[in-house]
């Protein structure tokens, strides 16, 4: 392989710490500075929402013009910052018109019906922000649907502003594809040649990953096993025909993770550290959470955890029908995050009347770090994950994750097998109630019944490396492909 140094532009919708709705944010943040160590020069791009306190950040001088097709040009201000503890910088589009508004893409009940404007605009914002700082890419990396345009606009609208740059596309999550009318093809300007079942056209609408992925010259998802689920039936969301057609292009990275942020031994949120050499904060760091939820405190009690959304995708119906079962038995359960209304009055109730089950209506990075390190067992029941991230955290935690096989999730949870003594953690594979169950009680009675064996599985998940270097080394070897495709 090439040790060309690159120039890439990373544009994405939203960025960790600036905002953040998942793990877009997370990649969009950690990515570019793993690339950066390796010596590329990276840019990243992103919208300035309402709630990016323009106070904190530099404001370039000149504005930027964006052109809108029958719209005309449209003008937006940029910011400028650098990644937390990096070098990297990062670049803001300020639009009143467009993003300044509480939310990033709905106002909490349902989406901006100008979302394809928005994106589109933004999209075009990203050629004329490396135009405006004489930056050369030799990459344009684009994440979701937001930016999925991105490949289409390199291809036509500036083919001859940037004739040797290629773009991959990033599949965080096929569910959303971001679908409008038809007109949008006007504002991006590409040429209805462009609608057709082969690239934007969707059932007499336009969808923009679609586009994205016809168009773009190398894509990746975020885990080996999902880049195979979205080639069927089950995990296509409709596009897995689409998505088979381009299969030759496709590539499955696992996305990394920050272990400054996500290890025992210096997390500065938890009670006591520890680490796999002296295992006894993890007991200090269990009680502490049992007081935080108003548990008894008992460092002999199973404890599980969940962190995360309460919709259908992270399993939340499938807990809903167990957990009253799993509460008769001799558990606690502790339950972080916000979502469907009807789960959070759900588990809201359940909170009154049952003193082994502890709950936080909201998000807390500090509860988040607590469970993690406190839970002796992480649940995880996604009916699809496209890599997930938690059960990365968890292991390095020795909190074993209880998941269902799919996408990250069964690329990076082994199961157990106490007769080889091999695996970091539980799996089941069917999506429903009784599989959950049975393996959740199959893990509690792993901790109480082989506690030998769950303590050496501990150790062998808090060995697990999962780092954002790796992960950028595999991103490095398709952006070679994707400037091959271009005889670049």
């Amino acid at each position: 392989m090439s040790n060309r140094k690159l120039n890439i532009l990373f544009a994405a919708s939203e960025v960790t710490p600036f905002a953040k709705t998942g793990g877009l944010a997370d990649v969009a943040s950690a990515l570019p500075k793993a690339l950066h160590e390796l010596g590329h020069n990276v840019k990243v791009v992103m919208p300035r929402y309402y709630l990016i306190n323009p106070d904190n950040l530099e404001k370039l001088p000149a504005p930027l013009g964006v052109p809108m097709g029958c719209m005309g040009e449209l003008w937006a201000g940029v910011y400028r910052s650098k990644l937390p503890n990096s070098d990297v910088e990062i670049y803001f589009i300020d639009h009143e018109n467009y993003f300044g508004r509480d939310g990033l893409y709905d106002n909490g009940y349902e989406s901006y019906n100008d979302n394809g404007d928005r994106f589109i605009f933004f999209s075009k914002a990203v050629f004329q922000l490396a135009k405006m700082l004489n930056f050369v890419p030799d990459i344009f990396h684009a994440n979701d649907w937001h930016t999925a345009a991105i490949p289409a606009l390199l291809k036509t609208r500036f083919r001859h502003d940037f004739a040797y740059a290629s773009s991959v596309l990033t599949i965080h999550n096929l569910q959303h594809q971001g679908i409008f009318d038809k007109e949008l093809i006007k504002l991006m300007e590409i040429g209805w040649e462009h609608y057709t079942p082969f690239e934007f056209e969707s059932m007499g609408n336009i969808n923009l990953l679609k586009g994205g992925i016809a168009m773009a010259d190398a894509i990746t998802t975020v885990s080996h096993k999902y880049a195979q689920e979205i080639q069927t039936l089950e995990y296509g969301f409709g596009l897995q025909w689409h998505i088979q057609a381009h299969s030759y292009k496709l590539f499955g990275i696992l996305n990394g993770v920050d272990y400054s942020e996500w290890d025992p031994l210096h997390d500065r949120y938890i009670a006591k550290n520890y680490s796999i050499k002296d295992m006894q904060g993890k007991k200090v760091c269990k009680k502490d959470l049992q007081k935080t939820f108003n548990l008894p405190q008992n460092e002999d009690i199973a404890l599980i955890g969940f962190v995360g959304r309460f919709v259908e995708q992270k399993g939340i119906s499938l807990i809903a029908s167990v957990i009253n079962s799993l509460l008769d038995h001799n558990i606690q359960i502790v339950m972080l995050g916000t979502g469907e209304k009807w789960a959070e009055d759900f588990f809201n109730h359940l909170n009154f009347y049952r003193e082994n089950f502890g709950i936080y209506i909201g998000y807390s990075n500090e509860i988040a770090h607590k469970i993690e390190a406190g839970a002796d067992m992480f649940l995880m029941p996604s009916l699809f994950e496209p890599c997930g991230l938690n059960q990365i955290y968890s292991l390095r935690y020795g909190t074993l994750p209880i998941v269902r096989a799919t996408g990250g999730l069964d690329d990076t949870i082994e199961n157990f097998d106490i007769e080889t003594g091999k695996g970091n953690g539980f799996k089941f594979y069917d999506a429903t109630p009784p599989a959950l169950l049975n393996t959740v009680l199959w893990a509690v009675d792993t901790f109480y019944n082989h506690k030998k064996e769950f303590n050496a599985m501990q150790k062998r998940a808090m060995q697990e490396h999962f780092s954002w270097i790796d992960s950028a080394k595999e991103y490095e070897k398709v952006y070679e492909y994707a400037l091959k495709q271009k005889g670049l």
